[in-house]
């Protein structure tokens, strides 16, 4: 029983990862792809410029969403690249003996 427990309590950390990396970084950057599209199209089909206010805070916004996404990725391969970088190089990450 002692095991199924500690199973299952392992379970629900590797679907948490499994919706934030395999579902939430994929959406960040859609966000990002449309806060960088905010755009020059009005409602009804007619060109119409938006404010610059706005478009300063939308491509803001863009610029966080894709930094967001680029530390993740660059976190992901340091974190796979641990042992390496600490037998090689000399370079302790993520707690790496």
């Amino acid at each position: 029983m002692h095991t199924l427990l500690t199973d299952l309590r392992e379970l629900w950390r590797v679907t948490l990862a499994a919706l934030i990396f395999g579902a939430g970084l994929p959406a960040i950057f859609a966000v990002g792809i449309r806060f960088q599209s905010v755009a020059r199209v009005g409602v009804s089909g007619t060109s119409e410029v938006t404010p610059l206010s706005r478009r300063r805070a939308a491509v803001a916004m863009a610029a966080l969403c894709y930094a967001v996404v680029l530390a993740v990725v660059v976190a992901g391969v340091l974190f796979v690249a641990k042992a390496f970088l600490a037998s090689r190089l000399g370079i302790h990450l993520f707690g790496q003996e």
